[in-house]
């Protein structure tokens, strides 16, 4: 991997750095990666504390840098539903994200990575949808998850 092109200039500010470059994992975890390039970062970092790092395999602090697939957008959900399917998968993701975040998501302002998808399906299955929708748009990127 090409840390110059994959992660600039993506990474994201306050993300927990590990500065063990001696680690097997290093070469693909996001938090080691980010590390090597921590003089972009500004003059504070999050550090994971080197203690708690195991340097092993089961590492639990690490982060893969594969990139996953992202949906963006799911704003022709409502063309497929009946209305009341419709109000009531709104009503569930708004409990879930909130007013705001749930027409961001919608818009496809902010990407949904896999697990966020997952909520989306299922609140459509209690809905009462039973056909498969598909999101606006789907996208790979990689996934800064903290």
């Amino acid at each position: 991997m090409n840390k110059n092109t994959k992660l600039s200039p993506n990474i994201p500010a306050g993300y927990p750095l590990c500065l063990h470059a001696d680690c097997p994992k290093a070469k693909t975890c996001l938090r080691q990666l980010a590390f090597s390039r921590c003089d972009e970062m500004g003059t504070y970092l999050n550090l994971i504390n080197p203690t708690l790092c195991t340097k092993e395999e089961t590492c639990p602090h690490y982060a893969g840098s594969q990139p996953v697939r992202f949906a963006k957008g799911f704003t022709n959900f409502q063309k497929r539903m009946y209305p009341q399917q419709y109000a009531k998968f709104m009503t569930l993701l708004i409990c879930h994200f909130g007013r705001n975040q749930y027409f961001r998501r919608r818009r496809g302002d902010i990407l949904l990575p896999p697990d966020e998808q997952k909520i989306i399906h299922k609140d459509l299955k209690k809905s009462g949808v039973e056909i498969q929708l598909e999101f606006d748009q789907y996208v790979e990127a990689i996934h800064w998850n903290p």
